[in-house]
């Protein structure tokens, strides 16, 4: 195979340049492509991770036997659906609020808060420490607690 010729019988230089540029340009054009579907991916799993730790820490505290159980075992699950989602069970912060003192006064509500920084895909620690490059992700949930059990300190 020999390169195409022009009528004067010299090889034409921009033979082939068609598939160079093609694939300058997808290079260009694919990577920041690829990344923002990485990025928004792992945001959208924070988002999961925040609403089911809410859920299931205020399901947690209004089935526990007891205010400081509940909030062991609210903490626990919180845990729970962070790690079910990638990330570390230390990542992600819980906060709880009680309408009523005892909190699990029957027909009471109990308010869980959640909130985890998700870290932006293939950013070294070393540049996180200068620039905030994490996207926080809060959820809230509110449980009550059975109107029809006893008082439970």
């Amino acid at each position: 195979m020999s390169a195409p010729q022009r009528g004067d019988d010299r090889p034409d230089p921009e033979a082939g340049a068609a598939l160079v540029e093609f694939l300058g340009t997808a290079v260009l054009l694919l990577v920041p492509l690829v990344y923002l579907v990485l990025t928004v991916a792992q945001v959208q799993a924070g988002a999961f991770a925040v609403e089911g730790a809410a859920r299931e820490s205020g399901r947690a505290m209004v089935t526990a036997d007891s205010s400081a159980a509940g909030a062991e075992r609210a903490r626990a699950a919180a845990d729970l659906a962070f790690a079910d989602q990638g990330f570390d069970a230390g990542d992600g912060s819980v906060s709880l609020e009680c309408s009523t003192d005892p909190c699990l006064t029957p027909g009471a509500t109990v308010g869980v808060r959640t909130r985890l920084e998700v870290p932006l895909p293939f950013v070294p620690a070393a540049l996180r420490d200068w620039v905030p490059l994490e996207v926080p992700v809060t959820a809230t949930h509110v449980a009550t607690v059975d109107e029809y059990g006893e008082v439970r300190p």
